[in-house]
């Protein structure tokens, strides 16, 4: 009985702390190969296109645009935005639109290490996953997998392939405008897009753009340049 509990206890340590922690560390170096979202997507037949490109090779202006519409704190925050979580609380409770409150870093653990969902399961593990790569990544790895790794439509993950898919150009040749479309259409990739975009997209890149404009003058990006 004893050998039976010490190797649950081995075996619970392995899947809970020991795992996650080296594939934490083994992704601050090699690019994640894919996300259980991309698997998913595979399966329901929506293909898969995703090019990694290193971030020191990709456009600035995608950051930036990134950070604008998604994490405006993103480089003073350790992981989460409690003025953010707080603010989503408040409209979720009067009724107002859905609001998560999401960081970056948050999301980045989400899409690269766990399932769809919102368990409260899912969502400790997030909070988990988030502390780790906050601790070992750095925000500039953070920014890295996140761009590399986001869906941008369907069967389409990461700047690279939906620079070449949308713009017909690499990550590192985006535009101001092009990194604002692209950033626009997060929230809903699957339905919004990029190219020829509704009235409702054109508005919200639009915003997207000004803002980006404020997160370069007043380097809020500065910790992934």
């Amino acid at each position: 009985m004893k050998v039976l509990l010490r190797n649950i206890l081995v075996a619970l340590f392995i899947v809970l702390v020991a795992g996650p922690v080296l594939t934490v560390i083994l992704y601050r170096f090699v690019p994640p190969p894919a996300t259980p979202l991309m698997v998913i997507r595979l399966a329901e037949g929506k293909g898969w296109n995703h090019r990694w490109r290193p971030i020191d090779q990709v456009s600035p202006a995608l950051p930036r645009a990134l950070i604008a519409a998604e994490d405006a704190r993103f480089c003073d925050h350790h992981g989460f935005d409690f003025d953010a979580l707080q603010k989503a609380y408040e409209n979720n409770e009067k009724g107002k639109k859905i609001r998560g409150g999401s960081t970056i870093s948050q999301q980045t653990a989400k899409n690269v290490f766990l399932w769809p969902g919102r368990s409260y399961l899912r969502k400790g593990l997030e909070a988990y996953f988030t502390v780790l790569i906050e601790t070992l990544w750095g925000k500039k790895r953070i920014m890295e997998v996140y761009l590399n790794s986001i869906e941008y439509g369907p069967g389409i993950y990461g700047a690279e392939a939906a620079s070449r898919t949308y713009f017909k150009v690499g990550a590192d040749k985006l535009t101001p405008q092009q990194s604002s479309r692209l950033a626009a259409i997060l929230p809903s990739p699957l339905k919004w897009k990029a190219v020829n975009p509704g009235r409702y997209v054109k508005k919200r890149s639009s915003r997207i753009g000004k803002a980006s404009g404020t997160v370069r003058r007043d380097g809020l990006a500065a910790c992934v340049a």
